[in-house]
């Protein structure tokens, strides 16, 4: 049953599960908890559709490169899904049984951990079972790139696909405009005790559970665990700890441009890293994307235009596509971008501001960073991009200088794939949760998402992130006794 907590207080005494934010992990969480007969409890800050007090409490600073996070969110049922474009790749085996070259651990589990889960997740996504989807797995054969394959959803609205099913499932209760303002910590018995919810009026209450889970995006869950007082007088979050820690994102820049050879097709080309490119170079994934432009004159009025395109982007934050359009007039002219790994790295993270929205938790800023074992990955696959579109004769490639010379800035933007601010990890010194995504130091309180993510692949977020939450629903239905039958 839906429910709006802004005018309908019927919160239950106590629930089995509470799952704190209804996107694509909280939603998948829900309907399988609730299917094998628990008593679930989803909580969704937003509404049924985008209004701006909801969406108002994302708002964040940001410090290093702009992630433009409040734009890459929404804040209402289905979470992001509402906007997802809905390309779907699932991880490569590579991406955990090959640490991360930087001095933080890779994957604590293993691949075929989430690959048993893949069709499951191909379902909740409609993605057809006889496409045969699968991971690349690139065979170490020295070739550099592999032509890149990836399936596209719908894509699947999660509000929407499962509107009946939120509405309809036995032992399910969601409320929507329900915003989680405080985790309450027991540190007595090492578990959240309750959780305190308010709607838009500030009128709260205590909600509790056997377990809790956080769905609400990485840079949410990181930002829940920090405005907790009880964890953080516990331990349980310290400034040294890794919550906040390691954001990552997929990097997205011009790697440069180029002229079509002759005779060659026009049709846009993707490429992906091979495993043999990543041993050889000791650098992180990528997907290489190739297209052509057409004709943009640069004469008259035209230029004029450019002129205008050019100051408003710097003020919108699309100064770096609108410079290509200014630099090109050929109908033969291309485009190479990127959706790139960036590598967990400890200064790139989340801190709690003194500002408090309007519920009352604290904001935060974001300070995206970048590592040189990134700045060699870019520049890697950029020198090797062009070698082998000269060696095959695909066609002539122009890099932009930031590729080849770590000292220009770079002009990158993020893809709005937010991971790492709670990863997985073996002990709490290089991590937040275990391997079955438990917050070390607690013994109920769990995290679903891609803040979990341990390393970023070059794998768009949401069927990993998907795969991973079928797994936590299975280790809660195994490990969570008889069901509950609470009123």
């Amino acid at each position: 049953m839906i429910k709006d907590y802004q005018s309908q207080k019927e919160l239950r005494e106590r629930y089995d599960f509470c799952i704190i934010g209804a996107g694509p992990a909280g939603i998948t969480l829900a309907l399988r908890l609730a299917g094998n007969g628990r008593r679930v409890l989803l909580i969704e800050g937003g509404g049924h559709e985008y209004s701006q007090p909801s969406q108002t409490l994302y708002n964040c600073t940001s410090t290093g490169m702009n992630v433009y996070a409040e734009l890459t969110r929404l804040r209402f049922l289905g979470g992001t899904s509402n906007h997802w474009a809905g390309r779907c790749r699932p991880f490569e085996k590579s991406d955990f049984d090959v640490a991360p070259p930087v001095n933080i651990p890779g994957w604590p589990i293993a691949f075929s951990e989430i690959e048993r889960y893949l069709p499951a997740a191909m379902a909740i996504v409609d993605l057809p079972s006889d496409s045969g989807f699968k991971a690349i797995n690139a065979s170490m054969d020295g070739n550099d790139f592999v032509a890149d394959r990836f399936l596209l959803s719908p894509p699947t609205r999660f509000a929407q696909k499962y509107a009946k099913d939120l509405q309809e499932t036995e032992g399910l209760d969601v409320f929507i405009n329900c915003n989680c303002v405080d985790l309450e910590f027991d540190d007595k018995t090492g578990r959240i005790a309750s959780v305190v919810v308010s709607d838009y009026d500030r009128h709260r209450e205590r909600v509790t559970a056997k377990q809790f889970i956080l769905a609400t995006g990485a840079i949410e869950n990181a930002r829940q665990l920090m405005n907790s007082e009880s964890l953080a007088s516990a331990g349980v979050v310290s400034k040294d700890g890794f919550v906040g820690r390691c954001f990552m994102e997929h990097l997205n820049l011009d790697l440069g441009t180029f002229i079509l050879g002759e005779g060659q097709s026009t049709e846009p080309r993707q490429y992906f890293t091979s495993d043999a490119f990543v041993a050889q170079f000791q650098s992180g994934k990528g997907n290489v994307s190739a297209a052509l432009l057409a004709q943009v004159q640069a004469y008259g009025r035209a230029a004029a235009v450019k002129d205008f395109l050019e100051n408003l982007a710097c003020d919108v934050g699309l100064a770096h596509k609108i410079d290509f359009i200014t630099r090109f007039n050929c109908p033969g002219d291309g485009v190479i971008t990127t959706l790139i790994e960036q590598f967990p790295n400890r200064n790139s993270r989340l801190t709690l501001l003194e500002e408090r929205d309007a519920l009352g938790m604290r904001k935060v800023n974001i300070h995206w960073e970048l590592a040189p074992e990134d700045r060699h990955t870019i520049k890697s696959i950029g020198l090797e991009v062009a070698k082998c579109f000269a060696e095959t004769g695909l066609g002539f490639v122009k890099l932009d200088e930031y590729v080849y010379d770590a000292a220009v800035p770079l002009k990158v933007a993020p893809h709005a794939h937010h991971m790492g601010t709670t990863r997985m990890a073996s002990t709490p010194e290089s991590g937040v949760v275990d391997e079955n995504c438990k917050v070390f130091g607690t013994d109920n309180l769990y995290v679903a998402g891609s803040s979990v993510f341990a390393t970023a692949g070059a794998s768009n977020p949401t069927m990993p992130l998907i795969q991973l939450a079928l797994r936590l629903a299975d280790h809660l239905n195994h490990q969570g006794g008889p069901a509950s039958r609470y009123s």
